[in-house]
């Protein structure tokens, strides 16, 4: 009995889902698809850095339209379908990484575990950062073009250097297209809407505003006061929006105070393809950056998006976004933790969110 090992659906160590759909078998199957090679993705974290990596696939399905595309990430369920095989960085996922050779390999991490794993696979080209001699990260600048090379290189440098972050005024999906040797043309973010979510039985109004009030344990730097939370979502509710409160198990005690001191709506806090499928219920989302910032762009929602201490030009908004800055100058750039007497957060006043939601959702 003949198989094709070289067809899409091909597992070796399991019956491929048409045979298991259909009962077909190899030999005259009408969905045979020919893999012509292999890609390796790896972009192990954050969860917003993965999914706003997602643009580049545009690129490499265009280029590779019969490469079959594996990913390595922390965050595997957070990646669209269109990605063939997404696979957890775990050590099984290694010991079958050793054992496969890739036509292309890219890592788009700098972290030291990453870089050595793009340098262990066997690999025809390998793109972005891998692991020198030395055991530290280095920009790939061989066997690519100068334009890759030098951009790996910028990109590169902007995580050894603060000033040279400052200065950069390219986005992220325009670096990352770039060390690949593509152009970014907005392609947007790839994100999944999960199915069969559950109803939230969330209140009306002209429009749904989530309000996601944390931004992780780590960078309290970029924590907006509660009380301007509360500030806003009864200044939204009063202006007729249905305001909806967005977090974790971290934001959950504050946005249970938040819901019973202005009557906003907070369903509570959910595994991510529930919280997904409960910001997609929202039309706008007032965040700082954050994965749920992420979320919502790949969610193509409006966003206004609160930053004090990253590269604003980092930020791709595909049009239908506002970044809000404090009065006050943010000197602490990078750092997860405030080190000045006064917290800049504190003027970025709730006024200024509320006029940038009526502009996004074209209320006067």
């Amino acid at each position: 009995m003949d198989f094709r090992p070289d067809c899409f659906h091909f597992r070796g160590h399991v019956p491929c889902a048409p045979h298991k759909e259909r009962g077909v078998h190899c030999d005259g199957c009408p969905e045979y698809r020919q893999r012509t090679g292999r890609i390796l993705i790896i972009k192990l974290g954050a969860a917003g850095d993965v999914i706003r990596t997602t643009p580049l696939l545009a690129p490499l399905r265009r280029e590779f339209p019969d490469h079959f595309v594996t990913w390595v990430t922390d965050f595997p369920e957070l990646l669209p379908a269109v990605v063939d095989d997404p696979v957890p960085f775990d050590p099984a996922t290694l010991a079958w990484l050793r054992g496969t050779p890739f036509d292309v390999v890219i890592n788009l991490d700098k972290d030291r575990q990453a870089c050595a794993l793009a340098s262990e696979v066997s690999a025809d080209r390998r793109l972005g950062f891998t692991l020198g001699d030395d055991g530290i990260c280095r920009p790939v600048t061989e066997g690519v073009t100068d334009a890759m090379a030098a951009a790996a290189e910028a990109k590169f440098m902007t995580g050894l250097f603060d000033d040279v972050n400052q200065a950069c005024t390219l986005s992220y999906p325009q670096e990352i297209f770039s060390i690949c040797g593509y152009e970014f043309q907005g392609e947007p973010y790839l994100l999944d809407r999960p199915a069969n979510v559950r109803d939230f039985d969330l209140p009306a109004g002209k429009a749904t505003v989530g309000l996601n009030t944390g931004c992780g344990g780590r960078w309290t730097s970029r924590l907006w006061p509660e009380k301007y939370w509360a500030e806003l979502a009864v200044s939204l509710r009063k202006a007729g929006y249905a305001v909806v409160l967005l977090g974790g198990p971290l934001e959950d005690a504050k946005n249970q105070r938040l819901a019973d001191s202005t009557g906003a709506c907070y369903p509570g806090h959910f595994d991510l393809k529930t919280f997904i499928g409960l910001m997609d219920r929202c039309d706008l989302v007032v965040s700082a950056v954050t994965m749920a910032m992420h979320i919502a762009l790949g969610l193509e929602k409006k966003l206004v998006l609160f930053n004090n201490i990253f590269n604003p030009h980092e930020f791709e908004l595909y049009g239908r976004g506002r970044i809000l800055a404090p009065r006050q100058e943010c000197t602490c750039f990078f750092q997860p933790r405030c080190s000045n007497e006064s917290f800049c957060m504190e003027t970025l006043e709730p006024g200024a969110v509320l006029a940038a939601v009526d502009d996004l959702l074209g209320t006067p």
